[in-house]
Order: C-alpha cells, then structure tokens, then sequence
C-alpha cells in the first residue's frame, strides 16, 4: 500500500477512537509534521469524511457523524467483534435477526480474504433457551422510541399490557431513565410519577403514545449505578450485595461438589464428604426449594425462617406423595 493511503487509515482510525485530537498529538502518533496532517485531513475531506477543526489552546480536529456513510475503518479485532454480535442478534430479543443476518452478509462481502476467512471459521450458532411460554419479540420501533425519549429526557406515556389477561390500564406516565436486558428480557427502568417511585417495565408489554411528554430533569436512580439497581430489584432487595432471604446450612457434600452447582453461594469445606453453604434467595420457601436440589442430607444453621420453610416443604412435599 502506498505510504500517503496507509498513513491516510492510520489517521482515519486514530480520528473514529476518540472524539477529539489535538493536531500535535495527531502529528507524533504519525510521526509526520502538522502541515502534513493538515493535507491528510484535507484528503479524508475530499473523500466524503466530516472531519471538522476543533478550537482551542492546541487546535485539533474531530471526525463527525456525516449526513453520507462513508467507508468505514475497522481493525483486525473489531471486525470479528463486530461479525461475533451480529452472530449473537438472536439472543437480543429485539427482532433484529434479519438485519443482522443481511449485516454480516454485507460486512464479509467487502473484508479481505484473511479476514474473511477467520470469520468464517468463527461460526456461532445463537441458542435460545427453551420456555413453554416464549417471550414475543420487543419491536425494534419500540426500542427506539424509547431511546428517543431516555435520550432526550422526555416523559413517555404509554399503555403497559397485564401480565395476565394482556388488557391495559390507564396510560403510565414515566421519566424514562435507562433501558436495559436481562436474562434475554428487555426491561425499561425509570420513575413512574403516578406511583411517585423507581419502577421496573417489561419494553414488549409496552405501547408507546405519542406525542412524548415535557422534559425532565434526570433523577438520581437510588444505586450506584443502573446494573446494581436492576439486580437488587429482581433479588427483592435494596442492595445488589445481599439477597432479602440468607440462609446457612450444613451439607453432606464434598465442597467441590457443592461449588459446582452454586451460582453465588459461598462454599466452606468441612471436611471430605462435608460442607458448610450460605446461600441467598427472594424468599424462604425458594432457598429451601433450592437447597433441597442437592439431594443430600441438609442441617440447617439458621435462621428460623428457613427452618420453617424446609418444615413448610416437607408437609407438601408428603401430601404429594400421599
């Protein structure tokens, strides 16, 4: 490649990684001189790129978001990150499989042979996992709309479906504050002013209504950051940290084996055929349901609660197989 178009894509990565380059640090990570920038910048110019020159004390240059796609520059690895998350589209639920199908078809058309074939032998194949009751798919024209409104800070109306019968109450009035997956769940999170409180709201029960409501000023969500939030809320909990319902019991389990099947439990060994779990859950009658799946011999530590819960269990548990 000839030395002016290598130092062109050079340039042009440099410019698409951050927002703003000061020209004499443009100028040493090319090891060229500032007048030589200057042209180069000219050049992407010609070639349809919004590169703009940022004032300041060191002057510089910023490459903006243009009404034409130019070509784009990607790297080694974001290219296969980029062909890897299209491959993943499925599991989004966001009903964006064909296009992101007939993007990475686009994508590997215009890469170089090596590239391509790198791709090609990085094949995924998206599993969903099973359900008897699967999720629909969350409109994509839904999930903009709400990033519209997050991003603007504007109220969104809309009409929430039942759980239940799919029927829909009065309309919500929400300041919209993040939107946010979980376990292949779209969910919108913010403050429901009808309610005066933080709530969580499934996107694909969700109807938007236009138009959008006045601006807000952002709350602050009552958790460091969103994921805390959103994990505390489907614990049960106030804190992300700890489960509303914690529970210590003995088992008569090598602790190896106890760790392999415990998600965020906290494993202690006792001895070789003995061990000690901590465990957390959103209530009693479901951290004993869970503790019960080990099918060993269980002593129960503490506290009460879950005493009760496994004496719970038992009483249904015998009525069944009575």
């Amino acid at each position: 490649m000839p030395k002016t178009s290598a130092r062109l894509l050079a340039l042009l990565s440099l410019l698409q990684a951050r927002r703003d380059w000061p020209g004499g640090l443009l100028a040493e990570r090319l090891d060229v001189s500032p007048r030589t920038v200057r042209r180069d910048v000219d050049r992407l110019r010609e070639l349809g790129y919004p590169v703009r020159a940022v004032k300041g004390p060191d002057g510089g240059y910023r490459l903006d978001a243009g009404a034409q796609l130019p070509p784009l520059l990607f790297d080694d690895q974001q290219a296969i990150a980029i062909a890897v998350a299209l491959q993943l589209a499925p599991l989004s639920g966001a009903g964006i499989q064909e296009g992101a199908a007939r993007a990475l078809h686009t994508m590997r058309q215009v890469m170089p042979s090596r590239l391509r074939h790198r791709i090609d032998t990085l094949r995924v194949t998206a599993v969903e996992q099973p359900t008897t009751r699967p999720d629909p798919p969350v409109d994509s024209s839904v999930l903009t709309a709400i990033g519209t409104a997050v991003h603007a800070h504007d109220v969104l109306r809309f009409d929430y479906a039942s759980a239940t019968s799919g029927s829909h109450a009065p309309p919500r009035r929400v300041e919209p504050h993040h939107l946010v997956t979980w376990k292949e769940r779209w969910y919108l999170v913010g403050w429901d002013l009808d309610r005066g409180d933080w709530r969580t709201f499934r996107v694909d029960r969700i109807s938007p209504r236009t138009p959008t409501g006045p601006r807000f000023a952002p709350r602050r969500l009552p958790a460091t950051d969103v994921a805390t939030f959103v994990t505390a809320r489907f614990r049960g909990s106030t804190d992300a940290s700890a489960w509303p319902c914690l529970g210590e019991v003995i088992l008569d389990l090598p602790a190896a084996v106890a760790a392999t099947y415990t998600r965020d439990g906290l494993v202690e060994e006792l001895g070789p055929d003995r061990c000690r779990l901590v465990q957390g859950s959103w209530s009693w009658t479901g951290l004993a349901a869970a503790l019960g799946r080990f099918d060993a011999d269980i002593e129960v530590v503490g506290p009460a609660e879950l005493r009760a819960a496994f004496a719970g269990l038992a009483r249904r548990f015998a009525n069944a197989a009575g």
